[in-house]
Order: structure tokens, then C-alpha cells, then sequence
């Protein structure tokens, strides 16, 4: 399948069940927990569980553009991440230049239908209070891409208070 044909598949196909609640550090890193959910292309009526997280961070340099590290895009699909950053770019989707790099943690097979899984896994975070994992639903084969579906769905929503906390932190050193 070509670049196009999976960022489509992820776009019309990607279900952000829960997101992480609190926006993103402003200045330092963030960990973003996930749980990615598919329907088996292996063993139908089973469920992929798909768990890690995501490191958002401020890199010491500053760099031109984003880095993704550690997606698999190479292994999986036969794309650099350089050519997955010019493919998003040209379709304006532009994520700002920070590292964003990918920590896998378990990938499992829940033999049960995706329907159960679900449930299992929203009353799982709901039990344990956990406000800092995401829940996302997709086609197993576009999991890299509904990953930066949730991240980029972060982003946009922390961005009204980064600003808000740069130009605060710009002014203390006004008047300092």
C-alpha cells in the first residue's frame, strides 16, 4: 500500500477513544502513554493490543523541522521518516519541531472481539483514574499514523496555553 493510501486508511479509520487530559509540558518533555486497539488481520474475532508511549521533547538543538524516531515506518512500510515528515508537510499537516520519539512497550493478541476489548480497557483506565493514557482505536497495518493522529490532537489542543505560558515566561524576564 502506497504513503497516501495508509494515511487515508488511518484518517477515516482512527477513533480516539480517550486522550491524555492534561496538555502537554511547555518546557520539558512529556510522556504520552497509549493503548492502541485493532481488529486481528491474523486471527479474525481476536484484538491487537498495541501499548507504549510517546516521548515529546524539546531537543537541544533547534532543529529545521520535526523528528519522528523509533515508529517503525522504515521496518513496516519501507518509508524513512523524512519522507513521512514531506508527505504530512505537503498536505499541511506540519508538526512542530520537536523530537517525537516512540517507545515501544508490549504488543499482545486479547482473544476476544474488539467490541470487548474496548470495554475492557475504558473501564480499566476509568478504574484506575488514569488521566494520562490514550485509548485509540485503528487498522492494525496504520498503527504509526493513528499514534501521531492522538499526538497531533495533543499538540493543537496544548497550544493555546504554551503561548499563554511563553509569553508569561517572556514577561518575568522583562522584569527581571
Amino acid at each position: 500500500m502506497d504513503l497516501e493510501a495508509l494515511w487515508d486508511k488511518a484518517l477515516k479509520e482512527t477513533e480516539i477513544l480517550r486522550a491524555r487530559l492534561p496538555d502537554l509540558a511547555t518546557f520539558e518533555a512529556t510522556t504520552l502513554p497509549y493503548i492502541f486497539l485493532a481488529e486481528s488481520s491474523v486471527n479474525a474475532g481476536d484484538t491487537v493490543v498495541r501499548k507504549g508511549h510517546v516521548l515529546v521533547e524539546r531537543p537541544s538543538l533547534i532543529l529545521p523541522s520535526a523528528q519522528f524516531q523509533g515508529f517503525e515506518f522504515e521496518h513496516e512500510h519501507h518509508f524513512n521518516d523524512e519522507t513521512v515528515l514531506n508527505f504530512l508537510l505537503v498536505r499541511g499537516v506540519r508538526f512542530p519541531s520537536l523530537r517525537y520519539r516512540h517507545e515501544f512497550s508490549s504488543l499482545d493478541l486479547r482473544e476476544s472481539s474488539l467490541k470487548d476489548a474496548i470495554t475492557h480497557y475504558v473501564d480499566s483506565l476509568a478504574r484506575g483514574e488514569d488521566i494520562h493514557t490514550g485509548l485509540v482505536v485503528g487498522p492494525e497495518e496504520v498503527w504509526q499514523f493513528s499514534i501521531l493522529i492522538l499526538v497531533a490532537g495533543l499538540l493543537v489542543r496544548s497550544a493555546e496555553g504554551d503561548l499563554k505560558r511563553l509569553f508569561e515566561e517572556w514577561r518575568k524576564r522583562q522584569s527581571s
